[in-house]
C-alpha cells in the first residue's frame, strides 16, 4: 500500500531519503485555497525526468505571497500474509510443500536440557569434557582415560534407562526437546501437504492434518503438535486442542473414509483445552462425536503414542484397528499430578499416583490396550530423532499391509473386537459390598492399634521365654516385620516426592569410587535426604501406619539386644560361681519344690540357704557386681496372672454395661465414621458420649479396690528379696 502526506513549508529541491521516503517540491505560490479534488484527480501531477511530480496550480502568481510545497512519501506496506509462492513448479515430484505450514526449521539448535534422574550422567559427561581438554592442552595421550569413563557412562546410561520409573518416564515424555509430531512426518514420508480448516471459519495450530506418502501410497496423517521452544508452544496452545482442532481432525477423517486413504494419527497432548470459551462451543460434544465417528471408519487406522496422551483429548483421535506406543510415552485418563491432588491432597504424591495408575507402554502392552512398543534409543527420542521415526515408520507399513488385506466389515469388527477385549469381568462370583475408605496416606496404612499391641506382646513373651538364641518363628515374625517396614518406607519416600532423588543417590552410591572428597559429598546428600524424610514424617497425624510399625520394630530390638546382654551376664556369672556354690542352690530348689507340695521345714536347709546367699553375694562382688534388688519368680508370676484376671474381670463388666445400656448400635456407628473419618468432630462426639454413659451406668468402687491392692502388692514385692534374679541399671547389678 502506497501512502502520500502533504506538508506545507519553505520550498527547494526535491530530495530523496535513505528510508524511502521522496520530496516533491514546487516554486509556485498558493494563489487559492487547495482543494482535495484539485489534487487527486485523474491527473494531477505530471510526471519530469527525474521522477518527481508536479502540477501548476491555478490562481498561482508572484509577489510575496505564501509559498506551498508537496511532500509525496512512499511507504512500503505489508505484502499479503497469502501462502501459495508467486512461481509455483507445476511438475514437483517429492518434497514438501513448505508454504503451506508454519512448521518451519529452527534457526537455532534446541538447548539440552537435562532431567533430575539425569544428574549422575551430567556428571560423568563433565569428566569426558575435562579429560578431553587436558589431553588438548597438554598434548598427553588420555586416550585409556577417555575410553574407561566412555565405557563406564554408556552403562551408566543403560543402568538408568532399563531400569525407569513411571514418573521417570513421564518426565521423557514431556521432554522439551522430544519430536513432536510434524518432525516424525517430514521423516517418514517422501511427499508431504498440510490441510488447513474446519469448514467453520477456524483452524487449529494445535491439530495438524495433512496427505503424505510412504513407500508411494498415500496416507492421511492426523495429530496433535506441541511446540519446540515457548513462542511455538503458545502457538500451539500447548498442545491442547480445541472444540475446531477436534472438528478439523474429524473433517479430514471423513475426507480419508470418501477417497479410501489409509488414516495415521499421532497423540501427544496434555489432554484438550479445558476453558470457558472451549465448553461454550461444545468440547465434550466434540470429542464424543469423533469417537463415535472413528467406529464407522471403513479404512484402516493407526495410531502412535509418541509422549504423552491425556485423556479424552487424546481418545479422539486413537480409536484405531492397531495402537503403538513409544517406549517411553504414556497414556492415561488423568494426569499423576491431578491425581495425587484428588486421592492424597498433594501433588507430591505424583511418583505414587503414577505407579497406582499404569501409565507406561509396557503397562498398556501388559493389558492389551497397546498393540506393540516402538523402541527408543538410549537417553529418550529426542537423542536420536531420526532413528526413532524410521521405528514408527516400520511399525506403521508392518500395521498397514495386515490391514489392507481386509475388507470393510472385516475392518470395522476387528476395531470393535479390540476395544471390546479391553480389561475384564467375572461372571458367577458374589460382588464385594460397598466398601467407604479414607484415602489419606495418613490412614490407608494405619493399622489397629489393639492388632499392632497384641503382635508386640507375643513378640516380647517369645523373645523373653526362648531358650535359645535364635529362635525360628520368633527370627521368622521379626524378618515380616522388617519387611513391612521396609515397603512402607518406600511407600512413604514416593508419597513425599524423594524418590528420585533416592534412586539418584542409589545410582551414585554404586558408582561411587574410594575418593574421600566424592564420599563426603554423598555422605552429605544422604544426610540432606534423611533429614527430609524424617522432617515429613514427624508431621503431626501423617504416616501413623510407619510410625507405629517403627516404634514396634525399635521395641522388639531393645528385647533382643536386653536378651543377648541378659545371656551374656548369664554365661559371665555362671563361669565365676564355685562348683560348690551351685551344688547348694541345686539342693536349695529341690527343697524349695518339696516344700511347696507340703513337707515340713528343715531348719539345716534353712541355715544353709543363708550360708549359700552370702557366698553368692560374695562371689558376685568379687566379680565387681553390685546387688540393688531382686525379685521372686512365683511372686511374679502369680502377680501377672492376678493381674490379667482382673483385666478381665474390667472387660466382662463393661461388656455387661453396654449390654444393659443398650450402646451397641452407636458404637456400630462409631465403626463407620471412623471407617471414613477417623478425626471428625462427629468421631469425637460419639466416643464421648459412649464413655460418658458408660462411666454413668459402671459401678466401679469394687474394681478401684482390686486395682488399688494390685498396686500395693506390687509395690511390696518390689522390695522383697530372693536369690536368683538380678537387675541391671546404668552399670550396676
Amino acid at each position: 500500500m502506497t501512502t502520500i502526506s502533504l506538508v506545507a513549508g519553505n520550498c527547494g529541491r526535491g530530495r530523496g531519503y535513505e528510508d524511502g521516503r521522496f520530496e516533491f517540491r514546487s516554486n509556485l505560490y498558493l494563489g487559492k485555497e487547495l482543494l482535495a479534488s484539485d489534487l487527486f484527480n485523474n491527473n494531477p501531477f505530471r510526471r519530469r525526468a527525474n521522477g518527481c511530480l508536479s502540477k501548476a496550480l491555478k490562481g498561482f502568481g508572484n509577489g510575496n505571497r505564501k509559498r506551498f510545497r508537496v511532500i509525496a512519501r512512499v511507504k512500503k506496506g505489508k505484502k499479503h500474509d497469502y501462502p501459495w509462492p508467486d512461481n509455483i513448479d507445476l511438475d514437483i515430484k517429492d518434497g514438501h510443500l513448505t508454504y503451506l505450514s508454519h512448521f518451519k526449521p529452527l534457526a537455532e539448535k534446541p538447548k539440552p536440557v537435562t532431567l533430575p534422574f539425569e544428574k549422575p550422567l551430567v556428571d560423568l559427561e563433565k569428566k569426558i569434557i575435562e579429560v578431553c581438554r587436558m589431553a588438548d592442552e597438554t598434548g598427553l595421550d588420555f586416550t585409556d582415560q577417555i575410553g574407561a569413563l566412555e565405557n563406564k557412562y554408556q552403562q551408566a546410561l543403560k543402568d538408568l534407562y532399563t531400569h525407569l520409573t513411571p514418573i521417570q518416564r513421564l518426565a521423557i515424555a514431556r521432554h522439551p526437546n522430544r519430536p513432536t509430531a510434524l518432525d516424525h512426518i517430514l521423516n517418514i514420508t517422501e511427499k508431504w501437504v498440510e490441510l488447513h480448516g474446519d469448514r467453520a471459519g477456524y483452524d487449529d495450530p494445535a491439530m495438524v492434518t495433512g496427505i503424505g506418502t510412504m513407500d508411494g501410497k498415500s496416507y492421511m496423517f492426523i495429530g496433535q503438535q506441541k511446540g519446540r521452544n515457548t513462542k511455538e508452544n503458545i502457538f500451539r496452545n500447548f498442545a491442547m486442542p480445541t472444540p475446531h482442532g477436534y472438528r478439523k481432525a474429524l473433517r479430514m477423517m471423513k475426507y480419508a473414509d470418501h477417497h479410501g486413504l489409509p488414516i495415521i494419527t499421532f497423540v501427544d497432548t496434555p489432554g484438550a483445552y479445558a476453558d470457558l470459551k472451549s465448553e461454550e462451543l461444545g468440547q465434550g460434544e466434540a470429542i464424543a462425536h469423533n469417537l463415535r465417528t472413528m467406529f464407522g471408519l471403513k479404512v484402516p487406522i493407526v495410531t502412535v503414542v509418541i509422549g504423552e496422551g491425556g485423556s479424552g483429548g487424546a481418545l479422539a483421535i486413537a480409536c484405531p484397528n492397531k495402537l503403538f506406543m513409544l517406549e517411553n510415552s504414556v497414556l492415561y485418563v488423568a494426569s499423576p499430578e491431578a491425581c495425587a491432588a484428588i486421592l492424597w491432597k498433594s501433588s507430591q504424591a505424583a511418583p505414587k499416583a503414577a505407579e497406582k495408575l499404569r501409565i507406561t507402554a509396557q503397562e498398556h502392552y501388559k493389558r492389551k490396550i497397546a498393540d506393540g512398543i516402538i523402541p527408543e534409543p538410549l537417553g529418550g527420542a529426542h537423542a536420536d530423532p531420526v532413528w526413532t521415526s524410521q521405528q514408527i515408520r516400520l511399525a506403521i507399513t508392518q500395521a498397514m499391509d495386515e490391514l489392507t488385506k481386509m475388507d470393510n466389515e472385516e475392518l470395522l469388527r476387528h476395531r470393535m473386537l479390540k476395544f471390546r477385549s479391553i480389561g475384564g469381568f467375572q461372571e458367577g462370583k458374589p460382588v464385594e459390598p460397598e466398601r467407604k475408605r479414607n484415602m489419606k496416606p495418613s490412614d490407608a496404612s494405619m493399622l489397629n492399634a489393639a492388632d499392632i499391641e497384641s503382635d508386640l506382646e507375643k513378640l516380647k513373651k517369645n523373645i523373653l521365654e526362648a531358650k535359645v538364641p535364635s529362635d525360628p518363628i520368633t527370627d521368622q515374625a521379626i524378618e515380616k516385620l522388617k519387611q513391612d517396614v521396609d515397603n512402607e518406607v518406600t511407600r512413604a519416600f514416593i508419597s513425599m516426592g524423594l524418590q528420585e532423588k533416592l534412586e539418584s543417590l542409589k545410582l551414585e552410591l554404586s558408582r561411587a569410587s574410594d575418593n574421600q572428597t566424592l564420599n563426603r559429598n554423598l555422605k552429605v546428600k544422604v544426610d540432606k535426604l534423611m533429614q527430609e524424610f524424617k522432617q515429613n514424617l514427624s508431621r503431626p497425624g501423617a504416616y501413623l501406619g510407619l510410625k507405629q510399625k517403627l516404634e514396634k520394630l525399635s521395641m522388639v530390638s531393645r528385647l533382643i539386644e536386653q536378651k543377648e546382654k541378659g545371656e551374656k551376664l548369664k554365661a559371665e556369672i555362671n563361669q565365676k560361681i564355685p562348683s560348690e556354690i551351685k551344688e547348694k542352690l541345686e539342693q536349695l530348689e529341690t527343697a524349695q519344690a518339696n516344700l511347696s507340695k507340703g513337707d515340713p521345714l528343715n531348719e539345716d536347709l534353712v541355715a544353709k540357704a543363708v550360708k549359700a546367699k552370702k557366698e553368692l553375694i560374695e562371689v558376685l562382688k568379687s566379680a565387681n557386681l553390685e546387688i540393688v534388688g531382686v525379685a521372686r519368680r512365683k511372686a511374679a508370676a502369680e502377680l501377672q496372672e492376678k493381674i490379667v484376671n482382673v483385666k478381665k474381670e474390667i472387660d466382662g463388666e463393661i461388656e455387661r454395661v453396654i449390654d444393659v445400656a443398650g450402646l451397641h448400635g452407636k458404637i456400630e456407628e462409631l465403626k463407620a465414621e471412623m471407617a471414613i473419618d477417623s478425626s471428625s468432630p462427629k468421631v469425637e462426639k460419639l466416643q464421648a458420649e459412649i464413655k460418658e454413659e458408660i462411666r454413668t451406668a459402671l459401678d466401679d468402687t469394687a474394681l478401684k479396690q482390686k486395682v488399688e491392692n494390685l498396686r500395693r502388692e506390687f509395690a511390696t514385692s518390689s522390695e522383697e528379696v530372693i536369690d536368683d534374679k538380678v537387675i541391671a541399671e546404668n552399670g550396676r547389678w
